[in-house]
């Protein structure tokens, strides 16, 4: 069964807990450890869902906001309903053609 992975990046929220609401204020943190990045870099891994994220960055916002990737990054996963091909028919539901058994109880 295919199954639809979804993800939901929560830098803002983790930020916004530990009292850092501008990306002025994760710029130091991320320098003091070694990662160089643009203010519009930075900008754009807070206020959006990055595609792609090297681990050194990852680990690093890790280190800077005390949390893990998984609390960084909330997956969910479902199931997606099977779809058909055009003309083709539709499962058969077995349990809907199979007959109900009947209980005779002796009269009177």
């Amino acid at each position: 069964m295919p199954r639809q992975i979804s993800y939901r990046w929560r830098l803002r929220e983790l930020m916004a807990v530990r009292g850092m609401f501008t990306v002025n204020e994760l710029m130091p943190h991320l320098t003091e450890r070694g990662i160089t990045l643009s203010s519009s870099q930075v900008h754009r891994l807070v206020s959006g869902t990055p595609e792609r994220l090297s681990l050194p960055v990852l680990a690093t916002l890790c280190d800077i906001l005390d949390c893990t990737p998984t609390d960084l990054i909330a997956t969910s996963a479902q199931n997606l309903p099977v779809r058909r091909a055009a003309g083709e028919e539709a499962p058969i539901n077995l349990a809907a053609r199979r007959p109900t058994r009947v209980r005779l109880t002796p009269e009177g």
